[in-house]
């Protein structure tokens, strides 16, 4: 198996990636513009599949072999996707917060950003608001 670090690159031509995933090109080809599997493009227009991409090629086709429709599918995929980001995003945290016990005269603090995202701060610092600049228009 590759290393997570590779896990996304784009690695396989059609014809490679649909016997990987045991499934006829042309599948692949709707799949992708169903949006179900969107792989990279290398020079515009040739399809390029990584591993993970393989991994949900065999993922759609075991739930469509229990029933489950391609709407469905899309949205098991979404949700799944979205639990792996969220899932990263607490082992980012987790280890920064592990760096943090170990260093702690040089402590981050962790605020949430204008956007809702998480930014580091220094202490005593707040996070830069965002839009909150004046803007003075004149009618000529």
């Amino acid at each position: 198996m590759l290393a997570a670090a590779h896990r996304h690159d784009p690695l396989f031509v059609i014809s490679v990636a649909a016997e990987l995933a045991d499934m006829h090109p042309q599948t692949l080809r709707q799949y992708d513009r169903l949006g179900l599997v969107t792989p990279r493009r290398q020079g515009g227009r040739h399809r390029r599949y990584s591993p993970y991409d393989i991994e949900q090629l065999r993922q759609i086709q075991q739930l469509s072999s229990e029933g489950v429709s391609l709407e469905g599918i899309r949205r098991i995929l979404a949700l799944h996707n979205q639990v792996e980001d969220l899932e990263s995003e607490v082992s980012e945290l987790r280890q920064a917060l592990r760096e943090a016990h170990r260093n702690p005269s040089g402590t981050r603090v962790f605020a949430v950003g204008s956007g809702g995202d998480v930014v580091t701060v220094a202490r005593g610092q707040r996070p830069r608001p965002a839009g909150r600049e004046l803007v003075i228009w004149r009618q000529r």
